[in-house]
C-alpha cells in the first residue's frame, strides 16, 4: 500500500475526529503525522496555531499521554493563548466521550518559563538551589557596574551595557566564559570582558542568582553534561513542538536537540520569510536545516491565508520572492480580490502623519465612504470602523512623534504600543539638561541628570548636593560637581543666544549623551534617532527669541505628556484606539486596515541594509516589508515623504525600492501630485 493511500484510508477512519474538524488538507496532514521529526511551514495567515493545537489534541485522542506533550511558544501571551486553546478542544472532546485524559495536560509555555521549571526540579546537580534568584536585566546592569568599579576600571570608558551586551550575546550562542577568554583574552577589551564577566558570575553565584540568559545557558549545561538528567526529560516530553523556530538562536536551537529523544518527535513550526529578529540573536539557518539535522523529516507546507485579500497577498508574493534565503512558496486564499493598495506620495512628514490622521478618521467616522449610516452601531469614535481595527506602522520608533502630534491634534482615539515620545528616557534626559540649565535650583532634574551619562558622582555626593554643603566634597569630587554645573552653564548661554534647535543639538553632543548611547551598542540605534528626532521638533520654535522657544518646547512637551495619559483613560473606556507601532512589534498581530509610513530609501530599508556585504541584512529588511504587508485584512494604505527632517535638517529622499517591487495594477496614487513612472526613478539613479 502507498503512502497516500495510508493517508487517505488514515483520513477516513479519522473523519470523525474534534481534531480534524474545521482543518485544510494540509493543515490535516500535519495534524496526522504524529509521529518522527516534522517541519510546518506556515505562511502568514495560513493558522499555524490552529494546526499546532488540533495536532496536540490528535496525539491525545490516539493515546498519548497529554503530560508527554511539550509545546514551546516565544511569549507569555502567545503561550497563553495556545494553552485556552488546547483546554477548549480538550474540554469538547471530553462532552464527546472521546477517549482523553480527565486530569493531566500537556506542558505549554515558553522557553525561559520551561527552563526555570527543569533547573528547580533538577538544577541542584550543577549547584543551583531550588529557589534561586533571578536577575532582571536592571539587577544585572547593577552588578556588572558593580563589578567594574571594584576591578577598578573607569565605567566611562568600560560602558556597563556594551559589557552586557556581549556576556549575553556569548550565552546565547552557547559559549562560556572560558571559550570567549580563548578566542579573545589577548585582546584589550576582550580581557576587561573577560575579567568583569568573571566578576560578574561571581556576584550572581555568591547571591544564588540566575540572569535571564543563565536560565537557558545552565539549564543546557545540565542537559547536556547530566545524561540521566537528558534521558529522564527526554522521557518525560516524548512529543515536543516548538513554534515560531525561525526565531531560535543559538541556546535555544541546543536545548531543542537535547530535549528531543531517540524517536525524533519533534515538530516544528515557522516562516522563514517572518524572520525579522537577527539583531537579538535569531539564526534563521536553524530552521533552515532542520532537514540535515533530520533527514527523515516530512514538510508540510501550509500556503492558504486566511487574513488578507487576494491583492495584499499578491503584493506580499512579489516582494519576498526576490529573497535568495527562503524556501519558496507562494500564498494564496480564497477571500475576495478585496481594494487596490493606496500610495500616498507627502510632501514631508507632518504632511505624511496628516493623510495618515485625515484617512483614519474618515475610516473610523464613515468607514471611509463618506455615508454615515445610522443603522450601523456605534462603535467608538463614530459611526464606521472601530479604531482598534486599525493601525499605523513605522521602522522606527523616532517616527511617530508626528503621526502621535497629528492624532492628538484632530481628536483621534490611539494607543502607542511602546513608551510615548516625550516619556522616552534619553528625551527626557535632554529636557532635564534644557530646565536645569535655565533653573539649577531643580533637584529633580539634577538628580536626574548629574550622572547620565556616567560622571562619578555618587549617591553620598549627590546628597551633600541636595543638602547645599558642596564645601564639604573632597577635592576630586568638587571638580566633578563643578564642570557639571559649568556644563549647565554653557548650555544656558545656548538657550539664551541660540535658536532652540541648535541649543538641543548642543545638549546632546557636549553632554555626551549622543555618543554614550552610540557606544551601548547597535539596539540603541532608536534612541539616538529619537533624540535627533527632538532636534527636528525643536526647528518649529526657532522663530521665538530669546529662551522663550526652549520654554514653548519644555511646556508643550509636558502637555502634549497629560494629553496623551487623557487619551489613555479615553482608550480604557471605549476600546484601545488606532495603534501606532514599529513593525517589529506588529510581528503575529492583525488588522482590517494598515498604514505603511516612512517608505523611503536608507529609512525602510534601513539604510545599513545597504552597507551590508553578505546580502543578509539586505533580505531581512524585505522580510520585515513582508510582516508589514501581511498584518492587513482588507486594506493597505502605504506612504513615503519627499522631504523629511532629520537631525534637524531637511532631507531629500528616494521612495523605497520597496514600492517599486509592487506591481502598478495592485496599486492606486491618492496624493497631492500625481506620482507616475516610479519605478524610472531607480533605473535613473
Amino acid at each position: 500500500m502507498t503512502t497516500s493511500m495510508i493517508y487517505l484510508q488514515n483520513m477516513h477512519a479519522q473523519e470523525n475526529s474534534k481534531a480534524l474538524k474545521g482543518l485544510n488538507d494540509k493543515q490535516k496532514e500535519a495534524v496526522m503525522t504524529l509521529h518522527g521529526p516534522l517541519l510546518i511551514l506556515a505562511g502568514a495567515g495560513a493558522g499555524k496555531t490552529k494546526t499546532v493545537t488540533h495536532r496536540i489534541l490528535n496525539l491525545i485522542e490516539n493515546g498519548v499521554a497529554p503530560e508527554s506533550i511539550l509545546a514551546i511558544t516565544f511569549t507569555n501571551k502567545a503561550a497563553k493563548e495556545m494553552r485556552e486553546r488546547v483546554d477548549h478542544l480538550l474540554e469538547d472532546s471530553r462532552e464527546m466521550n472521546l477517549p482523553i485524559h480527565n486530569f493531566s495536560k500537556p506542558f505549554l509555555s515558553t522557553f525561559h518559563s520551561l527552563c526555570v521549571n527543569i533547573l528547580k526540579e533538577s538544577g541542584l546537580v550543577i549547584g543551583i538551589p531550588r529557589h534561586f534568584t533571578i536577575y532582571d536585566k536592571s539587577d544585572s546592569k547593577q552588578a556588572i557596574k558593580e563589578a567594574i568599579n571594584a576591578l577598578g576600571y573607569d565605567i566611562k570608558m568600560v560602558e556597563p551595557n556594551k559589557i552586557m551586551s556581549i556576556i549575553s550575546r556569548e550565552k546565547s550562542n552557547f559559549s562560556s566564559l572560558g571559550e570567549y577568554e580563548a578566542v579573545n583574552g589577548e585582546d584589550h577589551f576582550g580581557a576587561i570582558v573577560t575579567a568583569v564577566w568573571r566578576k560578574y558570575s561571581e556576584a550572581l553565584n555568591n547571591e544564588k542568582a540566575l540572569d535571564f540568559d543563565d536560565l537557558l545557558y545552565k539549564t543546557a549545561v545540565l542537559l547536556k553534561t547530566k545524561p540521566e538528567i537528558r534521558l529522564a526529560y527526554q522521557n518525560k516530553f516524548k512529543y515536543i513542538h516548538i513554534d515560531e523556530y525561525q526565531d531560535t538562536n543559538g541556546i535555544q536551537y541546543e536545548l531543542a536537540r537535547l530535549l528531543v529523544g531517540s524517536e525524533h518527535n519533534i515538530a516544528v513550526v515557522g516562516d522563514i520569510d517572518q524572520a525579522i529578529y537577527s539583531w537579538r540573536g535569531a539564526n534563521i539557518k536553524n530552521i533552515m536545516k532542520f532537514e540535515v539535522d533530520y533527514p527523515e523529516a516530512k514538510v508540510i507546507l501550509l500556503e492558504e491565508n486566511y487574513r488578507s485579500t487576494k491583492t495584499i497577498l499578491a503584493a506580499a508574493n512579489e516582494i519576498i520572492k526576490k529573497n535568495i534565503f527562503r524556501k519558496d512558496k507562494n500564498l494564496f486564499t480564497n477571500n475576495e480580490d478585496g481594494e487596490l493598495i493606496t500610495l500616498y506620495n507627502a510632501y514631508d512628514e507632518g504632511d505624511e502623519a496628516n493623510h495618515v490622521a485625515n484617512t483614519a478618521r474618515d475610516l473610523i467616522k464613515d468607514g471611509g465612504n463618506g455615508v454615515i449610516d445610522i443603522n450601523k452601531p456605534l462603535s467608538a469614535g463614530g459611526w464606521g470602523i472601530k479604531p482598534e481595527k486599525i493601525a499605523v506602522l513605522y521602522r522606527t520608533n523616532s517616527q511617530s512623534r508626528a503621526l502621535e502630534e497629528a492624532f492628538l491634534r484632530k481628536g483621534i482615539q490611539y494607543q502607542l504600543l511602546g513608551t510615548r515620545f516625550f516619556e522616552r528616557r534619553e528625551v527626557k534626559d535632554v529636557i532635564s539638561y534644557a530646565r536645569a540649565a535655565m533653573n539649577p535650583e531643580s533637584l529633580a532634574d539634577i538628580k536626574r541628570i548629574i550622572n547620565t551619562p556616567v560622571r562619578g558622582i555618587g549617591k553620598v555626593t549627590l546628597l551633600k548636593i541636595m543638602a547645599g554643603q558642596t564645601v564639604d566634597l573632597p577635592s576630586g569630587t568638587k571638580i566633578k560637581v563643578d564642570g557639571f554645573y559649568k556644563l549647565l552653564n554653557d548650555i544656558k548661554n545656548q538657550i539664551e543666544t541660540q535658536r532652540p534647535s541648535v541649543a538641543v543639538k548642543y545638549i546632546i553632543e557636549k553632554t555626551g549623551i549622543e555618543s554614550a548611547l552610540k557606544a551601548e551598542n547597535d539596539k540603541e540605534e532608536d534612541r539616538v534617532g529619537n533624540i535627533r528626532e527632538l532636534v527636528t521638533l525643536a526647528t518649529r520654535y526657532d522663530d521665538m527669541p530669546g529662551v522663550e522657544g526652549i520654554e514653548k518646547l519644555i511646556e508643550d512637551a509636558v502637555l502634549a505628556s497629560d494629553q496623551d495619559s487623557l487619551n489613555e483613560k479615553t482608550a480604557k473606556n471605549n476600546g484601545d484606539g488606532v495603534k501606532l507601532m514599529t513593525v517589529h512589534a506588529s510581528k503575529g498581530l492583525e488588522f482590517d486596515y494598515v498604514f505603511i509610513t516612512g517608505l523611503e530609501q536608507d529609512l525602510f530599508p534601513s539604510g545599513r541594509s545597504s552597507e551590508s556585504k553578505s546580502g543578509e541584512d539586505s533580505e531581512e529588511e524585505r522580510r520585515l516589508f513582508y510582516v508589514a504587508l501581511t498584518r492587513a485584512r482588507k486594506k493597505l494604505y502605504l506612504s513615503y515623504a519627499n522631504m523629511r527632517t532629520i537631525f534637524g535638517s531637511k532631507q531629500i529622499n528616494l521612495p523605497s525600492e520597496f514600492i517599486a517591487d509592487i506591481n502598478d495594477d495592485l496599486i492606486e496614487q491618492h496624493n497631492q501630485e500625481e506620482v507616475s513612472g516610479i519605478k524610472s526613478i531607480f533605473i535613473d539613479f
